[in-house]
């Protein structure tokens, strides 16, 4: 049995998620990798064995699937192969506005990015507590801090329930972090079929760097990571702003940018 700490990250085939399994391999970890697609996950399995020895496990789910969240559920609450790191990343956005989104997919993110992240959580941190270590970082956004929609509200949940809980662990040995990036270069606009091409690129980061903030700051037993200067004056201002105030900001710059 391997001696390496494992870790376990969810959406784990591209974007920040891809970026965590990277890293966490790089720095020794073994790793459980979750994700709807099973072939990009082999993809990414076989890569990270060839380049750090790591042992990787593969278990494809779609998380916004009771049954399929419970497996995942499984793998954590395992104390003969405990998890030391878990990385609740999974998420995905919709474009249109509420009253023209099904609700079906408005079901679905809350799903995988509120239920999903409760369950995992709650499954992972009973090892974690009677080992006296352990961290969660649950992927957030500085979208938290604006009143933009369901997936808005839904990352303002998961920074506010990590929070909460991290309080609750203290002298545990467990830590819990909300990670709140900014606009990240990756997939998820593009997927979410969101137009961000006339955005200036200071406002961007890179996924290296959000992964670094996220791990640097979990170690240092901060509860919010904000990567990033221009993320961390937005949300500086979001939290003394009136929220119609940024909401119309927020909603000009959609109208500028067709």
């Amino acid at each position: 049995m391997s001696a390496a700490p494992f870790a376990l990250v969810t959406g784990a085939t591209a974007g920040i998620g891809a970026g965590f399994a990277r890293r966490l391999a790089a720095d020794g970890h073994d790793l459980v990798l979750v994700a709807r697609n099973e072939e990009r996950l082999e993809t990414l399995a076989d890569e990270l064995r060839h380049r750090f020895g790591c042992v990787v496990e593969v278990l494809p789910a779609d998380l916004a699937e009771p049954d399929e969240c419970s497996r995942i559920e499984v793998r954590l609450a395992d104390a003969e192969r405990p998890i030391d790191l878990l990385v609740n990343n999974a998420g995905f956005g919709t474009r249109s506005d509420f009253v023209d989104t099904p609700v079906d997919d408005l079901e679905r993110e809350l799903d995988v990015m509120v239920r999903a992240v409760l369950r995992l959580t709650r499954a992972a941190l009973p090892v974690m507590v009677e080992r006296h270590a352990g961290g969660i970082i649950n992927v957030s956004s500085v979208a938290g801090w604006l009143p933009t929609g369901t997936y808005a509200a839904a990352k303002s949940w998961v920074t506010t329930f990590s929070q909460g809980i991290a309080k609750d662990l203290r002298g545990t040995g467990v830590t819990v972090l909300a990670l709140c990036p900014g606009l990240t270069h990756t997939e998820f606009h593009e997927r979410s079929g969101i137009d961000l091409s006339r955005t200036p690129e200071w406002m961007w980061s890179d996924v290296d760097t959000v992964v670094d903030a996220a791990l640097r700051d979990l170690a240092r037993g901060r509860r919010i990571s904000v990567p990033g200067v221009p993320n961390k004056a937005l949300s500086a201002l979001a939290q003394v702003v009136p929220g119609r105030a940024i909401g119309r900001v927020y909603a000009n710059r959609r109208a500028a940018q067709g």
